[in-house]
């Protein structure tokens, strides 16, 4: 098939080399000329386990390309994604403008009759009517307009595109629907679902199974605090719940809160949808105040230690981005505690296996960045553990040890270390509900 796919960050950059690792021609779209051209060079401006090699290969075997001119591949184009981003604006609600600009762009464009348009982009419920209206304001072309939500883990998104769970396709034309389910047959060969529904059912879908799984981080998250007050410990607790099948083992971690494109941004999307229309989404709205709360529990265990004022107290660390396998910092909960910390006095270093870059974008030269792991403990009176990186999951505490001031502590972010290997070594250690970390 031809295939335009509008946008170029991580939806559709993995969508739009994917589909060309399954043999169709691909032209992906941005209006960011240096990121085309970059691309163009082979050079990915995300980091996304085996998608490089993916764009590389395609790329070389003439399948998958770049540009920044729309109107010539749309005018080709037989399925034209809409990728694009559509970020939180001041007041929550998922801001369309991109959306909105990209089906305009595809009204002027189309020339192939029953073209399908599908949204791709996390979008509030009748958005794709909105779409459909748009373009057919600007063509007598006949087109089909298809909701295609994508659920894709930053840092597992190209084998989530490859082998998904499911794939939902929201459409009003069943011929439309057949059309797209069979560009996706390759993908479902071991039995995954390629569930067909209306429109509204699809859109509400990706909201939905986004909350959900937003729910269970900030409920673990709240049960954890409240094990530190009862002197329980949390992955026992995790264990108990986790062999339920009715509940399941997954997105039971406690930490430091969720963070990234999708979860504070749909959260708060769905909230916005439900006032529009008279709903109070109260479970919701506990998720992301439990959730901006959390962001601030190892910061309050910090000043617990050492005091509100932390002037000439060195902290080192471990992890920036909001996940491991990524280099997304965005409302990443380090953001939250960093600042919160150079507020307070501290000195800081710190370390990411991926996101130094964003860290630099972020911070500025108001902390310190090291090379390695180690580098950033250099006479740290104390370490958080933010991001659950594997190389932090087993360091060397001799070497850490070594490394930072008398008298060291860690502050465990991810629940990574057991708290007697840790005093073994002599660090005091504090972590995320379980005992002996208030």
């Amino acid at each position: 098939m031809q295939i335009v796919v509008l946008g170029t960050g991580y939806v559709g950059l993995v969508a739009g080399s994917c589909l060309s690792e399954l043999g169709n021609n691909v032209t992906c779209i941005d209006v960011n000329a240096e990121k085309i051209a970059a691309l163009n060079d082979g050079q990915v401006p995300i980091y996304e386990p085996g998608l490089t090699d993916i764009v590389v290969r395609n790329r070389r075997e003439g399948r998958l390309s770049f540009s920044t001119e729309a109107e010539p591949a749309i005018a080709k184009a037989e399925v034209i994604y809409i990728a694009v981003g559509t970020p939180s604006s001041h007041d929550g609600r998922a801001d369309l403008t991109y959306v909105c600009q990209v089906a305009e762009t595809i009204g002027n464009a189309i020339q192939n009759p029953d073209v399908i348009v599908v949204c791709k982009s996390t979008v509030p419920i009748g958005t794709n009517k909105m779409v459909k209206d748009i373009i057919s304001a600007r063509t007598d072309v006949p087109f089909h307009v298809v909701s295609n939500p994508e659920f894709l883990k930053e840092g597992a998104a190209v084998r989530d595109f490859m082998a998904p769970d499911r794939i939902v396709i929201g459409c009003e034309n069943k011929k439309a629907g057949e059309r797209l389910a069979k560009l996706y047959a390759p993908l479902v060969r071991t039995g995954a679902p390629i569930l067909q529904m209306d429109i509204a059912s699809a859109e509400m879908t990706k909201y939905a199974a986004n909350a959900m799984l937003a729910t269970r981080i900030s409920f673990m998250n709240e049960i954890a605090n409240l094990c530190n007050r009862v002197d329980a410990d949390v992955s026992q607790v995790r264990r108990g719940m986790g062999t339920d099948p009715r509940i399941g083992k997954h997105f039971l971690f406690p930490g430091v809160g969720y963070g990234g494109s999708c979860f504070p941004k749909d959260v708060r999307a769905l909230i916005r949808t439900g006032e529009e229309l008279g709903i109070s989404m109260r479970i919701i709205e506990s998720v992301e105040d439990v959730n901006e709360h959390q962001k601030r529990v190892v910061v309050d265990q910090v000043v617990d230690v050492f005091g509100p004022d932390l002037s000439g107290v060195r902290i080192a660390v471990w992890g920036l981005a909001f996940k491991a396998q990524t280099d997304d910092m965005r409302e990443a909960p380090s953001i939250v505690i960093i600042e919160a910390l150079l507020k307070a006095g501290a000195v800081v270093a710190a370390f990411d296996p991926q996101a130094m870059d964003e860290a630099r974008h972020t911070f500025g030269d108001r902390i310190a960045y090291g090379d390695t792991a180690y580098s950033v403990l250099e006479q740290a009176n104390a370490l958080l553990v933010i991001t659950d990186w594997n190389e932090f999951r087993a360091p060397s505490f001799a070497k850490m040890r070594e490394a930072m001031a008398e008298n060291p502590i860690v502050f465990d972010g991810r629940n990574l270390y057991e708290t007697h290997v840790l005093e073994q070594h002599g660090f005091a250690h504090r972590s995320i509900g379980r005992k002996g970390s208030p």
